[in-house]
């Protein structure tokens, strides 16, 4: 590829209405905007949401299920109707889409993670523009990744994308409910740490799985790999087309300057975490200031049933500091833990301090 990707999600409620159908004039002004960019030499990825939504409204139910197994029979019936809808809209402008339809495990895992960004990249040099979706209708409860911000995130990060473009229903980030008296409109976000003061509603939707707290975890994953996020509205024409231009547009989250490693990205956010390692202050202290591994002498504590390869917590004075991939079994490290002269029992280059 030329040039690095923008990666743009689109939720539900954006793309489809109340009774379940689509708006026409979204999937149009959203497929120009991806037009416009890959005419300049910038490809683009859609990360869809939508197939449930128009899986319900085809068969006429009102609203979203809480039944596991009607929200996966809504998908198998509207993901064919969201793929035909970019097609279309994507036509028009003579660019050709490719269906993508990942699941948690394609990223837990690490080969088929690599195997995904192979994929991705291969269509994107041919031209094509990846729609990915999450594999609704096989994925369960246990095993999911909540909402398609944090898919979009995931894609963003293993593409090396250059931006994460997220389309909502609302103009951007908030510092309260938009709806309250006095809410204002957060341009642009540079220290991330005062995220945590603002009152970011959890609720998604009637449609959407999300809510703008997914949308802000979202860009603090894509800010943690080097890559800038903006919050905008979707039902603007041109938002996308602005926001990869570097207008004022929205809410943009800026990048970390000093951005992870892709394997330690990986580490943090794609593989799950299987336990936890308790430690005392001076082995936490060696890890996250002199980047050293974690050695049995600093281990007071196991928790979990863990196996060697598996990733677990560092903890320590009541905080989760560092995730790491245990070298050991958890009965292993139990039996090692206050030992000296021992070899570590995570490897630094296999640690990612939070």
């Amino acid at each position: 590829m030329a040039r690095r990707a923008v990666v743009v999600k689109i939720g539900s409620s954006t793309l489809v209405d109340a009774a379940g159908r689509p708006r026409p004039r979204v999937y149009g002004h959203v497929a120009g905007d991806v037009a416009s960019l890959a005419e300049a030499g910038t490809p683009v990825v859609v990360v869809s949401s939508g197939a449930i939504a128009l899986g319900l409204g085809t068969l006429g139910r009102a609203a979203r299920s809480g039944r596991l197994r009607e929200l996966q029979a809504a998908s198998a019936v509207g993901q064919q109707l969201l793929q035909q809808r970019w097609q279309r809209a994507l036509g028009r402008h003579g660019l050709r889409s490719a269906q993508v339809l990942l699941t948690v495990a394609d990223v837990h895992r690490r080969q088929t993670y690599v195997n995904a960004r192979r994929t991705l990249e291969t269509l994107l040099r041919w031209g094509a523009v990846p729609v990915v979706n999450e594999n609704d209708s096989t994925a369960t409860d246990e095993i999911t990744f909540g909402d398609n911000d944090a898919l979009a995130a995931h894609v963003a990060l293993l593409l090396g994308a250059r931006l994460l473009v997220l389309l909502t229903d609302t103009p951007g980030l908030y510092d309260r409910e938009p709806g309250e008296p006095g809410a204002r409109l957060i341009r642009e976000v540079r220290d991330h740490h005062l995220l945590e003061g603002l009152e970011v509603g959890r609720r998604g939707s009637a449609w959407g799985s999300g809510g703008m707290r997914s949308k802000v975890l979202a860009a603090e994953m894509a800010s943690a790999g080097g890559i800038q996020s903006v919050i905008a509205s979707g039902r603007r024409a041109g938002t996308l087309a602005a926001a990869a231009a570097g207008e004022v547009v929205g809410t943009r989250f800026r990048a970390n300057p000093s951005p992870l490693p892709a394997y330690k990205l990986w580490l943090r956010y794609g593989k799950p975490v299987a336990g936890r390692v308790i430690v005392d202050s001076g082995a936490r202290h060696a890890i996250e200031r002199r980047g050293t591994s974690l050695l049995p002498v600093g281990v007071i504590g196991v928790e979990g049933s863990f196996e060697a390869g598996d990733a677990v917590e560092l903890y320590e004075g009541g905080d989760v500091f560092a995730i790491g991939v245990a070298n050991q079994p958890a009965a292993e490290m139990r039996d090692l833990a206050g030992a000296r002269g021992v070899d570590e029992v995570v490897h630094r280059d296999n640690l990612v301090v939070l």
